[in-house]
């Protein structure tokens, strides 16, 4: 079985990552789509996004990464998916996530399985961690040390708390 699990990934999290991963365990195969949010204001340009997520995803096995240009239900047949795969962190995301999956169900037959978000970044959102580091915040416990570092030289050197290049 094939899952494809999309966002718009800017940045890409940790919790993302432990979607990511839990959805691996449950099937053969994992696509993330990047996508276009055209109702968010975005720092990192597609590119940049892709090849952080990449970056992220690097070491789970049967994972791949590709830019969704359109509607997801098209990329998701066009990729052999059988399933999406959504992360829930409040009763918000659950609403919004089932109005979703019964439009994408009625339009390709496709279903959809609806991950809860793990304990220990289940709060956390890339908007947040946008925020914060724009106003020199430490996120580097909720974001990849490549992510960190991005974020580093988007809103300049010295901004974030850990060290550069630091792996944890």
């Amino acid at each position: 079985m094939k899952a494809v699990f999309s966002g718009s990934f800017d940045p890409i999290t940790r919790g993302h990552v432990d979607i990511v991963t839990r959805a691996r365990n449950l099937v053969d195969e994992v696509i993330v789509g990047v996508a276009v949010n055209t109702a968010k204001n975005g720092i990192f340009s597609m590119d940049e996004r892709v090849s952080l997520v990449r970056d992220a995803v690097k070491d789970i096995p049967q994972v791949s990464v590709h830019l969704v240009d359109g509607l997801l239900v098209d990329f998701c047949r066009a990729h052999g998916a059988d399933v999406i795969v959504r992360g829930l962190r409040f009763g918000g995301d659950f609403d919004y996530e089932l109005q979703m999956a019964h439009l994408n169900k009625e339009m390709s037959g496709i279903e959809t399985i609806l991950l809860p978000a793990g304990r220990e970044f289940g709060t956390i959102s890339s908007s947040m961690i946008r925020s914060a580091a724009s106003y020199g915040g430490d996120v580097s416990a909720f974001v990849t040390p490549t992510v960190t570092e991005a974020l580093r030289r988007k809103f300049g050197s010295g901004v974030l708390g850990g060290e550069p290049g630091r792996d944890e």
